[in-house]
Formats: structure tokens, sequence, C-alpha cells
């Protein structure tokens, strides 16, 4: 689960990190009266969405050279002319993708005096089991491309969950970053509260893009993004609570719904499988046959009736669909269950697009025999292979 800047800065700053003062707002008048609490000189303004690059994001229906979704102001009435313009508008950034994504809130916080930035990240590393960081020079900038241009300005090292944050790892942070004195000691803590609020809270990611370092030395943390890991929010009621579900696809939101694994695309064919790793080969061939996936849709392996009929539901919601290839290897799942589930679903909803079906596995003939029965035009397909070469030219043909 994702989280805006202002509530990431507010969970970091409960376990003592440094953070700018600002106030979030989602009206022009709170947008007005947070500057007027803070006082000035100098306002930033910040668009709050679910997406990065947005500074040098622009807006729709704004001219080439408006300002983007970061604004630094230096008056109240500036920042209310800003607020105007901002909230309720789409912001398009090269995250968003061409739809970009509306402005409901924004953060107004207090201008800061940089010296330097740098890049410094938090993050599971599944192959070491200990959670690494990531630390950089090159602060505000795109890491992914001071990793391509640039790597040996990027350092990394890992934390063992047995002794936490040490001297050392501090040391080790100072060292990256280039930073000596006082500032090593400010980097050092930094870097102890930031662990205890990533283990705290299951976080899955922490990125502070800029850390900066003020004119008067002191360390700030001036942006931050934090995910946070979805199978541990049971143990986080008030992080639940942080969740704003105007940033996500509502069939997004309707499959967590249904504990399925499910992210809108936008390509035309959907499909539903269980097994990720099944699933990435399923939107693999399809692509490889001339066509795109409409989503990842992982079942899951011990998926019931109304999980698939549930699931099926979600992909013919979405207009984009031309076409459906399920695509089922039954192994704890049972085939004749998921089938039953789809023949289901297309009773309830309808069916109007082609439908490709493949069934391998646990009780597969059963499957087979529920599907060939229910009177539903379905094409069978023998493989993987097979089906994705029907279902193609099947919404080619529709095409």
């Amino acid at each position: 689960m994702n989280i805006h800047e202002h509530q990431a800065k507010a969970v970091l700053a409960e376990f003592g990190a440094a953070v700018p003062k600002g106030y979030p707002a989602f009206t022009v008048d709170e947008a007005v009266e947070a500057a007027k609490k803070l006082g000035g000189p100098v306002f930033v303004v910040k668009s709050q969405i679910h997406a990065g690059g947005r500074g040098k994001g622009r807006f729709e229906g704004l001219g080439p050279d408006a300002k983007g979704g970061v604004r630094v102001l230096k008056s109240v009435d500036d920042v209310k002319a800003s607020a105007q313009e901002m909230l309720g508008r789409v912001l398009v950034t090269e995250q968003t993708g061409p739809k970009g994504k509306q402005v409901n809130r924004l953060y107004v916080e207090e201008g800061a005096a940089i010296a330097k930035e740098f890049y410094l990240s938090l993050l599971v590393d599944r192959e070491t089991s200990r959670v690494s960081v990531v630390a950089s020079t090159e602060g505000g900038m795109s890491i992914e491309e001071v990793a391509h241009n640039t790597p040996e300005k990027i350092a990394t090292f890992s934390i063992d969950p047995v002794t936490g944050v040490r001297g050392f790892h501090g040391l080790k942070l100072s060292a990256a970053l280039g930073l000596s004195g006082d500032l090593a000691k400010q980097a050092g803590k930094l870097l102890g509260q930031l662990y205890a609020a990533f283990v705290a809270k299951d976080m899955s990611l922490l990125e502070i893009n800029p850390l900066i370092v003020t004119a008067d030395d002191q360390l700030r943390v001036l942006d931050a993004k934090v995910s946070f890991d979805d199978n541990a929010l049971f143990r986080h009621p008030d992080l639940k609570a942080l969740r704003d579900e105007t940033e996500e696809d509502p069939k997004e939101i309707e499959a967590s719904k249904y504990d399925l694994s499910y992210i809108a695309l936008d390509g035309e064919i959907g499909c539903m499988v269980n097994g990720a790793g099944l699933a990435m080969a399923t939107m693999d061939i399809i692509k490889l046959y001339g066509a795109e996936p409409a989503n990842f849709l992982d079942v899951g392996g011990g998926a019931d009736e109304a999980k698939v009929t549930a699931a099926f539901k979600i992909i013919i919601a979405d207009p984009n669909v031309k076409g459906i290839l399920v695509n089922i290897f039954g192994g704890i799942a049972r085939c004749d269950i998921l089938a039953q589930g789809v023949v289901n679903a297309v009773k309830q909803v309808g069916l109007k697009v082609p439908l490709v079906v493949r069934l391998e596995g646990t009780n597969a003939e059963l499957g087979k025999k529920i599907i060939n029965e229910s009177g539903l035009n379905v094409i069978a397909a023998n493989d993987l292979s097979d089906g994705a070469e029907k279902i193609v030219k099947a919404v080619r043909g529709a095409a």
C-alpha cells in the first residue's frame, strides 16, 4: 500500500526524523490557512499524488509555460493562486502515464535553503533477507538514471536484523555521502530512526529523494515515499486508515476485497491465471503473438468458486478487454472448481467477447467437461502457446 508524501513524513516524524514543517490542504482555504501558520518567507506547495516526477509534470488545460506540480512561492497570495490552479486538475508526469492523476490534496510546506542533495532509501532485499540501504550523492534526480549513467555513485549495504543499526552502518552511510563531523553524526542517527520506522511499520520501501543538507548544516527529509507490505496491514489499522482509494484503479480495489493479485494494464486481452509465475508467462506469450495483456491477475493456488467468479467479473468490467484467456494449471487448485467459477461468472454477467480456456493438472478432464456442457461459446486450448495464439486470432478477427 502506498501513501502520500505528507503522510509518509508524519510517520517518519513519529520516529524522530527531521522533516520540514508543513500541513496538508484539501481546499484552497486550507492551503491559505497552512501558509499563514507557516509564516513564510518561502512556501512550497506540492501536489499529492501517488507518482513521482511531480515537479516536472504538467497540468492538463494549462499552457506549456505553466508551473508544475511542485511550486516554490513567496507569498500567501501566490499560495492561494496556485492552490486554485492545482486542486481538481489532472497532473501528468512520467510515472502517471498520459492519463495523469487528479490532484485532490496539496501539501503546503516551509521552504528550505538547500546546500546539498542526496538520495537515500531502505528496501527489502529478498536475496539476503535483510533490509538494504541504497545511498547516492546524486539526489534530486531519478535514481534509475544514476544507476544507468554513473552506477559508481551508488552505494549499498545491508543491515542484519539480529543487530539492527550499529555505529559502523552510520559510518558507511556517511562515507557514501561524503559527510563528516556533525553531519556524519546526524546521518548515523537518521539511519537508526529510518530503520526503526521501516521495521516497526512493516514497510517494503522507504525512499527519500532528496535528503538535503541545509545552509545551516542540518540534515532534512525533503521528500519521502513510503510503501507498506499489504500482508502486514492487519497489524496496523492506523496505517490502513491512510489508504487513499481515489489513487487506485476501482478494479484493483474490488480485487483486493477477494485477496486477488490484480493489476490493470493497457492491453486488450484479459487474463485469469493461477500462480504469479504462470501469470507472467501468460502475459509474455500474449505479447509474443502480437497482442497486449489487459491485466495481471493471479487468483492464487487456493482459489475457490466465489473467488474465480469475482475475478472474472473484474476482467469483464474492463471496457478495454476484447478477449479473455483463462490459463489454469491445477496443482493445489482444482480445475473443476475453477471451471465452475468461470461458468457461474459468465452466466451472471454475460459474455460478449471471445473466451479461450486452457486447463491442465488436477481434475482437468472434469473441468473441461464442466466447460463443454455449460453451453458457453468457449474456445478450448491444448496448451499455453495454443491458447495465446487462439485468443489473439479471435480478437484480431473480431476487430
